[in-house]
C-alpha cells in the first residue's frame, strides 16, 4: 500500500518536539513493515502506547490439523460455519499452510469489550454478507457487502455491526499483502491498464482521538497464541498520523474486469499478491466474443499451485450444485475443469453474474478438523458423467 495519506494533526517534521495544549509531548510511534526498509506510517498518540498494566494467561487458538497431504478435489458448505456471539471465537480455520490461514466467520455481535490485533498476519476480510464499521487508530472504515478490508499485521481494531446476521471470508497473510506489481508503475502509481485505481481505495476517515486512562483489554495473537494484555489508556489516542502503511478497503463492486476474444487466464482476475500466494476476483462481466469462443474456462493443470474458489453469488456455469459460500480446494498436481455437459451449455452464453474470491497459494494446504465437519464428500466424483 503505497500511497501516502494523512488524518488530524502533525508536527511539520519527523520526529521533532510536538506540543499538546498543556505544553507536554505527544508520544510519536512507527508503524513500519519489513523493518525499516518498507511502507510505514507515523501515529501521535495522547500518551504512550506502551502502557501495559496486567496480563491475561494465553489461550492456545492453532488451527487444528485433520488432513495434511492429500490429492484430491474438495468441497465444503462455507454456510455450515455456525453464528457465535463473538467475533473472534466465530472465526474458523478451515484451509492453512505456513504461509497463510483461510477462515470463515459468522459473528453476531459488535466487539465492545475488547480490541484485537494479529500481530503475525495481515488480514483480508472479504464481507459476503453484513455491513458495519472497523474502527481502528487510524480511524474509521465503513463497510458493507462486497467490500475487502485489508488490515495490515499489528493493526488495533474492533468491528461494530449493524445487524446479527454477517458472513466473512477471511485470509490470515504471514507476508505483506500488496497489489499486483504488474499493475504498479516504479513509483507505485496503479497504471492504466489496471482493473482498479486509487480512487477506488477507501481510506480510515473521521479519526477518533480518545484520551482516556483506564483498563482497556487487547487480544493479540501471535504464533498460534491469543494474549490478554491490559493497557492502562486508550488504544485509539491518536491525534493524528501520516504515511503509506495503514488500514483500508476496496470493494470487489469496483474491480472492472479485463476480457477478451477467447477465454482469458485467471491472472487478469489478479486483484492481491503476496510472495508466497494471490488472490483473485471474478465479477460480472461480458464473456468472450470470437465468432467461435467457448466461455466455459478450458481444463488445466494446478502444477505449482493449490486453487481455492469461495462462491459468492451469480450463476457458475462451469460448476453443478453451487450454493453461497460453498469453497473448493483443487490441489497441485490433478486437472481440474468444468463439469460434463458445462463447455457445450456454455457456448453462445454472452455474459456471466458470477461473484467468486480466489486464492491461489504456491504451497500446499492443509484440512482442519472443522473444514471436514462441512465437507461435501462426493465432490471429487462430480466429474464422472
Amino acid at each position: 500500500m503505497a500511497h501516502y495519506y494523512k488524518l488530524g494533526q502533525i508536527p511539520h517534521k519527523r520526529h521533532i518536539q510536538f506540543l499538546k495544549p498543556d505544553g507536554t509531548l505527544y508520544s510519536e510511534q512507527l508503524f513500519s513493515t519489513e523493518g525499516f526498509s518498507d511502507d510505514y506510517s507515523l501515529l501521535y498518540h495522547c500518551h504512550p502506547p506502551t502502557q501495559i498494566i496486567k496480563t491475561e494467561q494465553q489461550l492456545d487458538v492453532s488451527p487444528q490439523i485433520a488432513e495434511e497431504k492429500m490429492l484430491k478435489h474438495r468441497s465444503f458448505e462455507g454456510f455450515k460455519i455456525k453464528p457465535e456471539a463473538d467475533y473472534l471465537k466465530s472465526r474458523v480455520p478451515v484451509l492453512v499452510n505456513s504461509d497463510c490461514h483461510i477462515v470463515l466467520a459468522s459473528p453476531q455481535q459488535s466487539m465492545t469489550d475488547y480490541f484485537y490485533k494479529n500481530t503475525n498476519a495481515d488480514e483480508l476480510i472479504f464481507v459476503h454478507e453484513g455491513s458495519g464499521k472497523v474502527i481502528t487508530q487510524y480511524g474509521q472504515l465503513p463497510f458493507s457487502y462486497g467490500d475487502y478490508i485489508v488490515l495490515p499485521r499489528g493493526t488495533i481494531y474492533q468491528i461494530h455491526f449493524d445487524t446479527t446476521v454477517n458472513r466473512l471470508f477471511i485470509v490470515e497473510s504471514f507476508s505483506p499483502l500488496y497489489f499486483p506489481k504488474r499493475y504498479m508503475s516504479r513509483l507505485g502509481q496503479l497504471m492504466e491498464h489496471s482493473p482498479f485505481c486509487e480512487r477506488d481505495i477507501r481510506p480510515p476517515q473521521d479519526l477518533l482521538t480518545i484520551d482516556q486512562k483506564g483498563d482497556f483489554l487487547i487480544r493479540a495473537k501471535k504464533k498460534g497464541m491469543l494474549y490478554g494484555l491490559y493497557y492502562g489508556t486508550h488504544p485509539f489516542d491518536v491525534i493524528g498520523w501520516d504515511g503509506c502503511c495503514y488500514p483500508y478497503i476496496f470493494s470487489i463492486h469496483d474491480f472492472e474486469p479485463i476480457t477478451g476474444r477467447v477465454h482469458m487466464p485467471p491472472p487478469i482476475h489478479q486483484t492481491f499478491e503476496t510472495n508466497s500466494f494471490v488472490v483473485c476476483s471474478f465479477v460480472p462481466r461480458l464473456y468472450d466474443y470470437h465468432p467461435q469462443a467457448i466461455p466455459a474456462p478450458y481444463n488445466h493443470s494446478n502444477i505449482d499451485s493449490d486453487e481455492v474458489l469461495y462462491y459468492v453469488d451469480g450463476d457458475f456455469m462451469s460448476r453443478k450444485k453451487v450454493t453461497r459460500g460453498m469453497i473448493t480446494l483443487h490441489p497441485a498436481g490433478i486437472p481440474h475443469g468444468p463439469h460434463p455437459g458445462a463447455v457445450q451449455k456454455s457456448i453462445g452464453t454472452k455474459e456471466t453474474k458470477e461473484l467468486a474470491v480466489m486464492v491461489d497459494t504456491f504451497r500446499p494446504l492443509m484440512l482442519t478438523k472443522q473444514a471436514l465437519d462441512i465437507e461435501n464428500q462426493d465432490y471429487v466424483m462430480s466429474w464422472a458423467e
